[in-house]
């Protein structure tokens, strides 16, 4: 079998419905399979898929233990050479799978290859980064510096803004709403770490690719759609809660310094910082859903 596609859903009945149909109306000429590993949903989710989609896979978990763990379990049933990894709130275009597997089959030390992200109205979704140091805290694309000075050179190389988003090339990172990897490398590099319950578990595997000699490749030869944010809007609270534990967790893995001394320093900086920006994600997050109930 050429692929296996793997889907983790919580909660998205009606995207996973778009984005399944998608799958089997414009996959062509590969051997697939589809396996779709929900994270409890109480949407009618798991029952949407046995009565439309028959044909997948279905892994029905009781609780939901995060995207990692849930793509670590899709991916241990998964019969393919390459696992194809799609989010829920993505829609296949085209024909993606075909070009992609000739571009591996051609690439065997290519551990991720990621297709390029369109929004729904078709623009260009900013979807690789260099990888996150010190200087991400300031110039990331939520950050007030960026918002203000887009164009400052410290938020153009962490977010890529200047990178020719139409040329395939290596680079540090890319989003896993849309992922293709190959089963030799994923065996070679190991599963998603489960440590990281939602976002950054991407960064992670990049740098593990990286540092176990592999390439991480954006592949713009084929676009996919992507709606972005729907997914975690399901779980707004703990969606910003566990991406912030991801980030200290990141932090302690892969920027901490290596001197005890610094260390203590910087750790209190950093712990302080990430605590003080996920208070300030929070209280945020709740005005905008005070400010909006009610609303038609």
């Amino acid at each position: 079998m050429d692929v296996s596609i793997v889907i983790v859903s919580y909660n998205g009945r009606d995207d996973l419905r778009c984005c399944l149909t998608s799958v089997f109306e414009r996959t062509l000429g590969v051997g697939f399979e589809v396996i779709v590993t929900d994270n409890a949903s109480s949407d009618g989710t798991p029952e949407m898929v046995i009565a439309e989609f028959p044909q997948v896979t279905l892994i029905r978990r009781a609780t939901n233990a995060g995207f990692a763990y849930a793509v670590n379990q899709g991916i241990a049933v998964a019969r393919g050479r390459t696992f194809f990894l799609l989010n829920p709130d993505a829609e296949l275009l085209s024909n993606a799978l075909p070009p992609m597997l000739d571009y591996l089959d051609s690439q065997p030390d290519v551990a991720v290859l990621a297709p390029k992200l369109l929004d729904p109205d078709g623009s260009l979704q900013l979807s690789c980064r260099a990888f996150p140091g010190f200087s991400a805290a300031l110039f990331n694309r939520y950050s007030l510096i960026t918002r203000l000075f887009g164009r400052n050179r410290f938020s153009t190389r962490y977010l890529m803004t200047d990178f020719d988003h139409s040329e395939t090339a290596d680079i540090d990172w890319a989003s896993a709403a849309c992922w293709l990897l190959p089963r030799l490398a994923y065996e070679k590099i190991g599963p998603l770490d489960e440590g990281y319950f939602w976002t950054i578990e991407d960064v992670d595997y990049c740098q593990r690719a990286h540092r176990a000699g592999l390439r991480v490749v954006y592949f713009p030869e084929v676009a996919v759609q992507h709606h972005i944010g729907r997914s975690a809007a399901t779980l707004p609270y703990r969606t910003i809660i566990e991406r912030h534990r991801g980030m200290w967790r990141y932090y302690r893995t892969y920027v901490r310094p290596t001197s005890k001394i610094a260390r203590i320093l910087v750790d209190s900086l950093v712990w302080t910082g990430v605590q003080s920006r996920c208070a300030v994600h929070l209280a945020s997050s709740g005005l905008r859903r005070l400010a909006t109930r009610g609303k038609p």
